[in-house]
């Protein structure tokens, strides 16, 4: 599933983005341009605009972001739209939307610094913007992130 978020939900697309999902994100877009593109491209339209959602009333693919914090909304998104199986996280460039392609150590060792070269444990790169992404320092606090937000998800109910 693809997405175009508002202006309002920037730290939503980062994260949607960390989770493995496509979302297009622009810091500043009219109404009629996310619309445009949520139909051209087939996207989600994520908006907390209470106007935007009523006149996009009748158009299927829009979802209407209730709470204002980024991981209430992530599990927004994840529970209503059933999402929770197909979180892939670091696998998307949270720069250019690209997925990430595994760059082994000896092509990363020309593209990062000699010691993250010798220390990191794996490399993936950008196909887009060419950037180049390993298990840095903020990994750790990244990773705790993303358990916490997949704690949340609903625990269903066993069929015995």
């Amino acid at each position: 599933m693809t997405f175009v978020a508002d202006c309002m939900l920037g730290r939503l697309a980062k994260w949607l983005k960390i989770l493995g999902f496509d979302v297009l994100y622009f810091s500043k877009a009219e109404d009629p341009d996310l619309v445009a593109i949520a139909r051209r491209e087939g996207r989600v339209l994520l908006t907390r605009d209470t106007g935007l959602i009523e006149k996009e009333a009748k158009r299927p693919n829009r979802l209407f972001v209730r709470g204002d914090d980024w991981e209430d909304q992530v599990v927004q998104v994840l529970d209503d739209l059933g999402l929770w199986d197909e979180v892939r996280p670091n696998t998307r460039c949270i720069a250019c939307n690209l997925p990430l392609k595994a760059l082994s150590r000896e092509r990363a060792r020309n593209l990062v610094t000699p010691y993250v070269g010798e220390h990191a444990a794996s490399f993936a790169i950008c196909p887009g913007c060419e950037r180049v992404f390993w298990q840095g320092t903020h990994h750790g606090d990244m990773e705790k992130k993303i358990a916490r937000l997949l704690a949340r998800r609903p625990v269903l109910p066993s069929g015995d």
